[in-house]
């Protein structure tokens, strides 16, 4: 990470899906990141927003970090079908 980063590298990182915290697609906002900082006149410095960008860009083990999303949809969809099952048998 660069010792002079920006507010906008930062937000540039987690719209890009680097951050792991979502998936790459850009997020329009009236407000960038940082703006309410820098208006109330204390701007994050660089080397915060370098603190920022490292502990965001850490990775999860791949393994670790596929498993809860593909858990919870599959388990979205066996209590949607056991629900449908239900609903099924108690019309008939």
């Amino acid at each position: 990470m660069p010792e002079h980063a920006t507010a906008e590298q930062l937000r540039d990182d987690i719209d890009s899906g680097r951050t792991g915290d979502k998936v790459c697609a850009p997020d329009p906002t009236v407000a960038p990141l940082g703006t309410d900082d820098e208006a109330a006149g204390y701007p994050p410095s660089p080397e915060a927003i370098a603190l920022a960008r490292k502990l965001e860009n850490r990775r999860l083990p791949d393994q670790v970090r596929g498993r809860g999303a593909a858990a919870a949809a599959w388990l979205l969809i066996g209590i949607s079908a056991a629900t449908l099952a239900a609903v099924v048998i108690s019309v008939r």
